[in-house]
């Protein structure tokens, strides 16, 4: 299933945008956004077709549909070993709306929230599109344990969330349940809520395990706002498609009459979620054989990096991206990044504030979600072009 003759370069390049094969010129290869290259399950296909084919694409209900709710209830108790009410859970447009709608609904202007460092941008800008301050907290890339102990010293009156990234994008870190519990107990302590982007959490590579921080106890079940989604899993980011999950009716009548749902100004695509229902009924061994994909290309990945002159990239625990320090080379994050789009025709995201933070200078990330095929090629060109 995962194989070069699965991969439809004449599709990707119609159809795959955000920095992917759409956006560029012929010739060059994206390893950019962290958007899988292979077709989504044959059921995913099947079932939207099925939906579609009977003509009829009326407004689903506002809360979302019942069978997708269930559906990630069972999803969360099962894989996650977290009690989520499926009357708790609300299915929106995207994990990435899931962070914003979260931090619109749970800070206002001047309040903090406390993100890594580096981390997504889409924390950064959730936090402060609401007027709100985002405050880092400094994970660097290979860190073998965080200490979440020292994360209580950005706490501040004004503290109202500290957002958990899990694993870390873009570095792939999966947090342990010793380093889980630290951050719990800081929020405890603190009161304060847990944003918890679990977006990547079927993607960890053996033999690391993961761990949803709702899963620990009682009192970080509470406190924690759960978001989900299906791009990176299951290949579904034009299908728009995520949920949060949280543990009590305060929470979700807060979240939901700040999503506007009821109004209909927002809401989730209906196909979107017959997609993700299917996903999470019926392709569990789609995922398995993915993973099992992914773990050799992260293999084979890690070790060519490590071949080339003045680049050295650990190993991700999580994620399937290579977060590799460039500094070896003398050159910066944005320099390294035109080259290779120049001369290797190859495009890789560079390490910079706008999309990282500033930790992530140095550093260069580059998606391995493609076939060994277009993989090996891309780390050729970048090999053959540095020396």
């Amino acid at each position: 299933m995962f194989t070069s003759n699965t991969v439809k370069l004449a599709l990707l390049k119609q159809r795959a945008y955000n920095l992917r094969w759409a956006t560029l010129p012929d010739g060059v290869i994206p390893l950019t956004a962290a958007d899988s290259d292979f077709p989504c399950a044959e059921p995913i296909q099947e079932a939207v077709a099925r939906y579609a084919k009977d003509g009829y694409f009326s407004y689903g209900p506002p809360e979302g549909l019942p069978e997708l709710r269930e559906a990630l209830a069972v999803h969360y108790q099962e894989i996650k070993r977290v009690t989520y009410l499926p009357q708790y859970i609300l299915p929106v447009d995207s994990a990435a709306f899931g962070i914003f709608l979260t931090c619109q609904s749970f800070l206002s202007p001047g309040d903090e929230a406390i993100i890594f460092d580096p981390v997504d941008f889409l924390f950064r800008y959730s936090v402060e599109a609401v007027g709100a301050i985002a405050v880092p907290f400094a994970i660097p890339p290979g860190t073998e344990k965080v200490d979440f102990s020292q994360l209580e010293q950005l706490v501040t009156p004004q503290t109202k969330m500290i957002c958990l990234c899990n694993p870390l994008n873009p570095t792939g870190k999966v947090f342990t349940p010793t380093e889980l519990l630290e951050l719990v107990a800081v929020a405890e302590k603190h009161n304060l809520l847990i944003l918890s982007d679990e977006i990547w959490s079927d993607i960890v590579f053996k033999p690391f395990a993961y761990t949803s921080v709702a899963s620990l106890n009682e009192e970080a079940r509470r406190r924690t706002i759960t978001i989900t989604g299906f791009s990176k899993s299951y290949g579904l980011a034009g299908l728009r498609i995520g949920a949060i999950l949280v543990s009590n009716a305060a929470h979700f009548q807060k979240i939901y009459h700040t999503s506007l749902h009821q109004s209909t100004i927002h809401g989730s695509n209906v196909l979107g979620q017959i997609a993700a229902t299917t996903a999470l009924q019926e392709c569990r061994s789609w995922l398995a054989e993915f993973m099992l994909h992914l773990q050799v290309m992260r293999d084979l990945c890690v070790t060519k990096l490590n071949e080339i002159e003045g680049f050295s990239c650990i190993a991700p625990q999580g994620c399937y991206v290579a977060f590799i320090n460039i500094t070896g080379t003398g050159m910066t994050s944005a320099d390294l990044q035109k080259l290779l789009l120049e001369k290797a025709k190859v495009a890789v995201v560079p390490g910079l504030a706008q999309w990282f933070g500033e930790g992530a200078e140095g550093y260069i990330r580059l998606s391995f979600a493609t076939s060994a095929e277009i993989l090996e090629e891309a780390l050729f060109r970048i090999n053959k072009n540095l020396l």
